[in-house]
């Protein structure tokens, strides 16, 4: 699991369905949720989490997606196996990891040092803790 902390900006709720949006380093994040914590407050700063097979990378992306998180970041390092990749990520003092199949890192031709968009979908992200 990638671990990264955010502070939450905003709450919007309606029929039990909640939008948290976040600003992790500068860049806004929005996660959806059904239950929220009653420590999730404007203000806060959390801790979130998603699953490295749930973060898409684009390389050289300009358009327009649905994916409500699309964070610039580096490769650290990538490490290519007979299916899969796992791709590391940095994004200022973090990591983040993404597992993606081998012939699409093969297919944007992935380097170390490249810079790239990564995108999450808000059902995806979750709050870990509130810190």
């Amino acid at each position: 699991m990638s671990r990264f902390v955010a502070t939450i900006t905003k709450i919007e709720n309606e029929d039990h369905i909640n939008i948290v949006r976040f600003d992790f380093l500068g860049q806004p994040l929005s996660m959806m949720s059904l239950d929220l914590n009653e420590n999730v407050k404007v203000g806060k700063e959390v801790e979130l989490t998603v699953k490295p097979s749930h973060i898409a990378i684009a390389k050289e992306f300009s358009g327009i997606v649905s994916y409500s998180n699309q964070i610039k970041a580096k490769i650290s390092s990538i490490d290519n196996g007979k299916l899969l990749s796992s791709v590391t990520l940095e994004v200022g003092k973090f990591s983040l990891e993404s597992i993606i199949t081998l012939s699409s890192s093969l297919k944007m031709n992935l380097k170390e040092n490249d810079m790239v968009t990564i995108f999450i979908k808000a059902t995806e992200l979750s709050i870990l803790r509130v810190l």
